[in-house]
């Protein structure tokens, strides 16, 4: 393996199914691979990133994939928040502060890393809400006569509950489909496709322009939950003509626990987008307090409710971390991190301890890696005990995620390092 931090190598992965882990002959020793790691952060372009966070000496943080590190911006931009703009200028910072106009600005923060162009997201909400307006919206736009809901059956359950009651709402019938079944059941009675671009589980990432393709040409719509590849891999959703799409900022963007989530809407979907949800923030003239609902033009009919302004400023300083960072270059280094902790696995841990359930090709891989287990909580919890934290996942996965704007190839090596000491 180089030790250049390379660009991924894109399209479909050659290498279908889980990643085995690099056979044991002639696997390198623990000081080739520290060497290496030092090597690899030493030519690595974003490492100065990790000065933008405040991380815990001495803690290896995999977990950004549940809930990203604290920007080190955030507490001083909160403490402005509460002490002068809203201590001091009370009422007045809906005007003189930009409270008013957040959602969509911290919006147009949000659409390059997704790869939309301004004036089509709208932060706000929880992205359980958001996936329902996204939902009933696109059951709203669909063709007449279409009766299906495709749903994705490994999504996140949220996912799935929210489905069933968009449905419901809707007249449609939920289809349950994997991923990669999806295109033969996309027909002419499809009227909305719910997917993940990546399995919270596995990692595995879905090839989200080929099924949007394949949703458009059936004369369906589509939308696709961003949560584990927003702020991790580059999304391209002007790109590839995808109609909506959810998202939580709490992850890879690092806005915060709970903080609000956003709702894509392409451009051309705006002005018939119906919201299950009308409120007066997304009225056309919302102090006009009419008791008629007359909506909103643009990503601002997508509101509700008045904004949760301290966890969505939180957010907004939150997203400075990504000034001059280029999405592609994060997909570099994810992909370089992940493919030498799985090499450093395959070093330390005994043969056999560990299977890697997320996919070898970097065409389907996202950035985190999940390896199935025999008493995986136990084994996570010692993990957390030694200063690596990753995550579990019912009933026997370790999750460890990726975020390339602070994990160092040091983690990886001492991550994998610290789980071979477990298993002896």
């Amino acid at each position: 393996m180089s030790d250049a931090i390379a660009p991924g190598r894109g399209g479909a992965c050659d290498l279908p199914g889980r990643a085995d882990l690099p056979g044991r002959a002639d696997l390198p020793g623990r000081a080739d691979l520290l060497a290496r790691a030092a090597r690899l952060d030493d030519g690595d372009p974003l490492a100065k990133l990790r000065e933008r966070f405040t991380l815990p000496d001495g803690v290896v943080y995999l977990d950004g994939n549940s809930l990203g590190a604290l920007p080190a911006a955030v507490p001083g931009a909160v403490e402005d928040v509460v002490r002068r703009q809203w201590g001091e200028l009370l009422i007045r910072s809906w005007d003189e502060s930009g409270w008013w106009t957040a959602p969509e600005r911290i919006g147009d923060l949000i659409a390059p890393l997704v790869g939309a162009s301004p004036g089509q997201v709208t932060v706000g909400d929880s992205t359980s809400v958001n996936l329902f307006k996204a939902l009933v919206g696109a059951a709203r736009l669909a063709a007449p006569g279409r009766t299906r809901m495709l749903v994705d059956a490994t999504t996140f359950p949220t996912d799935g509950y929210i489905a069933a009651s968009a449905a419901r709402l809707t007249g449609l019938e939920v289809v349950p489909v994997d991923p990669s079944d999806a295109v033969r059941e996309m027909t002419d009675a499809t009227a909305v496709v719910l997917l993940n671009h990546v399995d919270y589980r596995t990692g595995r990432l879905h090839d989200l322009p080929a099924l949007t393709r394949a949703a458009r040409a059936a004369g369906a719509l589509v939308v696709w939950d961003l949560c584990h590849s927003a702020g991790a891999l580059p999304v391209g959703l002007d790109a590839h003509a995808v109609d909506l799409a959810v998202g939580c900022t709490y992850k890879y963007l690092n806005g915060g626990p709970g903080s609000p989530a956003y709702l894509y809407v392409a451009a051309r979907h705006q002005d018939a987008f119906d919201s299950p949800l009308p409120g007066w923030n997304s009225h056309a003239e919302p102090f006009a307090m009419t008791p008629e609902y007359e909506p909103a033009r643009g990503a601002a009919r997508a509101r509700v409710g008045t904004p949760d302004i301290l966890s969505m400023l939180a957010l907004e300083s939150a997203l400075g971390v990504w000034e001059g960072v280029d999405v592609e270059d994060v997909r570099a280094k994810s992909l370089a991190l992940t493919d030498f902790f799985l090499e450093c696995v395959a070093a330390y841990v005994p043969e056999g301890a560990v299977e890697s359930v997320t996919p070898a090709g970097h065409g389907e891989r996202g950035s985190q890696v999940s390896l199935r287990t025999a008493d995986a909580r136990a084994v996570m919890t010692e993990l957390i005990a030694r200063g690596v934290v990753g995550d579990f996942r019912a009933p026997d996965v370790l999750r460890f995620g990726f975020t390339p704007l602070y994990v160092s190839f040091a983690d990886a090596e001492r991550a994998a390092r610290t789980l071979g000491h477990i298993f002896g």
